[in-house]
């Protein structure tokens, strides 16, 4: 399992995004040497856990659950493969690019070690938008990405350091429950009488899956 590319992106201005200022971090591109990840803060607050990333628009992305964004290259294969067409790392807005790791098969609360500093914990998956698709330019790309139900990964940090292409990474913490990345992407998106099997990777999950799992317990039982 390795690090195939740490990617940034800088402001572009976009007739598809929602941001008031019509401008978007999600073309991002493999940086050239090495790039420092550390916790950037509440969400709404704090951006990208990777210097030199851009998040725009921190209503909705960036934070300290949502830091770092991890997409495996073999997911990108498969997409290459079905809408002919090439994809490079960080084609999808990813901050990672790995490779040989199952990323949306990851559990919540499991912790990556990349490099010999940086530890990273899977918090949730990545949800679909209109600046996805626009990026993209796929018809029907939202329900598509859906549909195919292997989101990636976004993580927060555990511990601060330097991160580069090329890097190990090894799953240092695997925890007692079986709530994948995958499962939780389908709970919260196309299969919502899952939200309360969620619950079993408890103060792991990003806060707003977790307040999620719990509104629908509530309301419906579970």
């Amino acid at each position: 399992m390795k690090l195939l590319s740490v990617n940034l992106g800088r402001p572009k201005a976009v007739p598809y995004t929602d941001h008031p200022q019509g401008v978007t971090g999600i073309d991002k591109r493999p940086a050239d040497g090495p790039v420092r990840v550390a916790a950037p803060g509440p969400k709404g607050v704090g951006a990208s856990g990777l210097a030199g990333d851009t998040v725009c628009d921190t209503r909705h992305h960036g934070g300290d659950d949502q830091a770092v964004y991890a997409m495996a290259r073999e997911d990108l294969d498969d997409w290459e493969r079905e809408l002919s067409r090439p994809l490079a790392n960080g084609a999808f807005g990813e901050n990672l690019t790995t490779s040989g790791l199952d990323v949306s098969g990851a559990l919540i609360g499991e912790r990556w070690r990349i490099g010999p500093e940086v530890v990273l914990e899977v918090t949730c998956a990545r949800i679909p938008c209109r600046t996805f698709q626009g990026h993209l330019d796929e018809e029907r790309w939202v329900r598509r990405f859906t549909e195919r139900g292997a989101p990636g990964a976004y993580l927060r940090v555990i511990e601060p350091g330097e991160i580069r292409a090329g890097d190990p990474v090894e799953i240092v913490h695997r925890p007692g429950h079986d709530v994948t990345v995958a499962l939780l992407f389908r709970a919260a998106t196309t299969e919502r009488t899952l939200l309360p099997r969620v619950l079993a990777a408890g103060r792991a999950l990003h806060p707003e899956a977790l307040a999620d799992a719990q509104k629908y317990v509530a309301r419906y039982g579970g």
